[in-house]
């Protein structure tokens, strides 16, 4: 919508220029948009880009929020209660408790510079989620190698380092998922920009 009404914009723009015959461009073929439908028109695509924005950003900064409460207490557990934990006491021969209570901090913050680069709204936000990506898979392979490690490979467990590697920025990760859609709105926000700029040329002539 917003490409197709950035094109109808351009188009008359440029006859401006040429053409003295030129035509504002038209809800329908009868009546013309003026300058005050223009300004409702790019505010209410304006508005609908930032509620889209943010419903996805919270929606995925929601999901590590709840992934980090329960890493937030499974180092509590941890810490407190050594190996009650099933997944943890697989590895009471092979991991001392405190570098479980380590790497699960570790994860812990790797979350919040994901939320971070989510919800902040400087142009720097992506970089929050890429610096996550180190932190992110060495976790993977630091519970993957230990699994290896371990008498019989446990399949049940291979959720934990897996899980680093879904939050890490890959193709196939929630912040991976969350780069790709943030472009996609950054597209959208441009073509807003541009309508934006168009509605401005025309009050100019």
């Amino acid at each position: 919508m917003m490409q197709k009404l950035a094109r109808t914009l351009r188009k008359s723009a440029g006859d401006v220029d040429g053409d003295d015959d030129y035509s504002l461009p038209t809800r329908d073929d009868s009546r013309p948009i003026d300058i005050q439908e223009q300004e409702e028109l790019v505010r209410s695509l304006e508005k609908i880009h930032a509620q889209q924005s943010l419903l996805w950003r919270s929606v995925f900064a929601g999901l590590l929020f709840c992934y980090m409460i329960f890493l937030v207490y499974s180092m509590y557990q941890q810490a407190f209660s050594p190996w009650d934990l099933q997944y943890h006491a697989y590895f009471m021969y092979e991991i001392d408790s405190g570098s479980i209570v380590a790497a699960e901090l570790v994860a812990v913050i790797t979350c919040l510079m994901i939320i971070t680069g989510l919800m902040h709204h400087s142009k720097s936000r992506h970089l929050w989620i890429w610096y996550s990506f180190l932190p992110g898979t060495l976790l993977a392979i630091f519970w993957l190698h230990h699994m290896l490690r371990l008498v019989k490979f446990r399949w049940e467990i291979m959720w934990v380092p897996l899980a680093p590697l879904c939050i890490a920025p890959n193709p196939f990760s929630g912040a991976g998922v969350c780069l790709y859609v943030d472009s996609l709105l950054n597209g959208s926000s441009e073509e807003v920009r541009k309508l934006r700029g168009y509605m401005y040329a025309y009050k100019a002539y």
